[in-house]
């Protein structure tokens, strides 16, 4: 074997995989060829094969190597090799498209399989014995130039499959350069309309891991500049972006999408709920959504603020205002030292005038900054005196 790939090879025991398909049979493709290119850490790994998947199955069967069904009818079968799934899928070509969906046929032609593919950069193909790279369509040259083409036309490729325009921009904020192709960016706009009849969750999904991304600030704003921000994202206002992606750099926080989609938002909590639910997120993260939008409020102390919407959201809200967030580190919000059934054994009724009463005490606890015990026995005998 060449130099190429050899440490993710070996360590993931790929070899009997190989070996069963058989000689000349199969070749790695797509991103862990382009990763493997760019010095880059190799994640999923998917082979090629001109094996029917029957036969694939029938090969990994004999080696002892299990495999599943997972999309046996557009030509994949996952093998697992030491706990992990490999997706080897039959080469293939396009009979129809339409826009969501293809219907293919088999294919053992290897320029046709890369002819179907998305981007020149994710066309490549690597022998497995000899490392020989298989490049039909300038792929390894657009990596030198971190240039993201599309193979052939852009707007059939974007006609083939519309989702391909999110990926392209999350493609371009990954590996591209300015100026960014000028054919793959205006296919982009002009089919940008395209993209409404996508479901909402391919779009979520595309979009968060667009934004997932070390910056996708300058790919956000191009975006929004091409009118295609305002197909799937109305709401949306690219300018504060890279303000937080700023200020998640200086604090020391990590990228998170979920924050940064709330960034592209106005500071309003319907608003941000109707976001949430257009794009079909969980409860969890559209209570997020909506905790984030609460940030034109005014952040006075970062632990008050934490202690009652919580220390995720309140770190949300800083880094979103821009504040620091180094109160909050290593710091977990404490529990209030008083009882309800303390106050009724100092005389006050069960009921609504405890509530009040522990409340209360409550707000001056946290805005004197979480006292102990004490302090706590002697903001409950002034409440009750006032109550008296």
């Amino acid at each position: 074997m060449s130099a190429f790939g050899r440490d993710w090879t070996e360590a993931r025991g790929l070899a009997p995989l190989i070996a069963a398909l058989g000689p000349g049979n199969a070749r790695y493709v797509g991103g862990a060829v382009r990763d493997t290119l760019l010095a880059l850490p190799v994640k999923d790994i998917d082979i090629a094969t001109v094996l029917p998947p029957r036969e694939v199955m029938r090969r990994c069967k004999a080696a002892g190597i299990k495999t599943i069904p997972t999309g046996i009818d557009h030509g994949t079968v996952t093998a697992l090799v030491d706990g992990r799934g490999i997706e080897i899928t039959t080469l293939r070509r396009d009979v129809a498209t339409d826009g969501r969906r293809a219907t293919i046929a088999f294919s053992d032609d290897w320029r046709e399989d890369a002819a179907r593919r998305d981007f020149t950069i994710n066309a490549l193909y690597a022998d497995p014995d000899s490392g020989t790279i298989s490049d039909y369509f300038g792929g390894q040259a657009d990596l030198a130039a971190r240039c993201v083409r599309f193979i052939g036309d852009p707007a059939e490729r974007i006609r083939e499959d519309h989702l391909r325009i999110l990926r392209y921009f999350r493609f371009q904020a990954r590996f591209g350069s300015l100026p960014a192709d000028a054919a793959s960016e205006q296919a982009c706009a002009d089919l940008a309309a395209t993209l409404k009849g996508l479901s909402r969750e391919r779009i979520a999904m595309e979009m968060m891991n667009l934004l997932a991304l070390p910056d996708p600030a300058p790919t956000i704003a191009r975006m929004a500049a091409l009118g295609v921000l305002a197909v799937i994202l109305p709401e949306a206002d690219p300018a504060p972006l890279a303000a937080l992606v700023a200020a998640e750099a200086r604090e020391g926080a990590a990228p998170d999408p979920l924050r940064r989609l709330a960034s592209l938002l106005p500071c309003d909590r319907a608003a941000a709920e109707q976001v949430a639910a257009r794009l079909r997120l969980s409860g969890a993260q559209k209570k997020r959504l909506a905790l984030a939008a609460g940030r034109g409020e005014a952040q006075r102390d970062p632990r008050a603020l934490a202690y009652r919407i919580g220390i995720e959201a309140a770190r949300d809200r800083l880094l979103l205002s821009g504040l620091s967030t180094a109160p909050l580190a290593g710091w977990q919000p404490p529990v209030l030292p008083l009882k309800g059934g303390e106050i009724v054994a100092r005389g006050v009724k069960a009921g609504p005038e405890v509530a009040r009463i522990l409340h209360a005490v409550e707000q001056r606890w946290v805005d004197e900054g979480f006292p102990g015990a004490a302090r706590v026995n002697e903001l409950l005998g002034a409440e009750l005196g006032n109550a008296g």
